[in-house]
């Protein structure tokens, strides 16, 4: 007869037993703290605000009578620059609201074109009309690198000294426009050059 010889079981330790259980309760006490710190979540921290805006010069849309886009051309004005593509669906649902406040000649609307064929671009602005004053193509992409863009559509508020005083991130809406950034705006405007 063979007899076997069954290993000694050792006893789990009870604090390991509880291990993931307090990993999972500190985890979702971080959460909890979040959800009800009052925090706007849907806002993404931009690093440039209140910064100069980053060096730019973009060559023109061809086709259209615009200049490019040019940092320099900030100096002295409010500008809004709105980064879009014609590829971009959300960037056609807030177009409607960039030509409503273009109709506001207080301040002006540059456009970055983001990686977009021009053809497209200009067939966009065909259809759906036309809210800048200046087009700047970003084909490759690196100046919205430089501007800490997250995706298409972001929208920047440039102060009349250059600096970026506010950043919209995703499509922008009637009731975002008229809520946060009129206010902004007329606080841009508000300031003596």
């Amino acid at each position: 007869m063979t007899t076997e010889i069954q290993p000694e079981k050792r006893p789990v330790s009870k604090p390991f037993v509880f291990l993931p259980l307090a990993v999972f309760l500190a985890l979702a006490g971080v959460f909890l703290a979040q959800l009800l710190s009052g925090r706007d979540i849907s806002t993404v921290p931009s690093a440039l605000l209140g910064e100069q805006a980053p060096e730019t010069s973009l060559p023109p849309l061809s086709g259209l009578d615009l200049p490019g886009l040019n940092s320099a051309d900030f100096k002295g004005k409010v500008t809004l620059v709105n980064i879009w593509a014609s590829w971009c669906a959300p960037c056609r649902e807030e177009h409607p609201v960039l030509m409503a406040l273009a109709q506001d000649k207080r301040f002006e609307i540059a456009g970055l074109n983001y990686k977009d064929r021009p053809e497209n671009a200009r067939r966009f602005l065909g259809d759906l009309g036309n809210p800048f004053m200046a087009i700047g193509i970003d084909e490759a992409g690196r100046t919205a690198i430089d501007w800490g863009v997250y995706g298409v559509p972001e929208t920047f508020l440039v102060g009349r000294d250059g600096k970026i005083l506010f950043k919209n991130v995703g499509p922008l809406t009637v009731d975002a426009t008229q809520r946060t950034l009129l206010p902004e705006i007329e606080k841009a405007l508000a300031v003596s050059q």
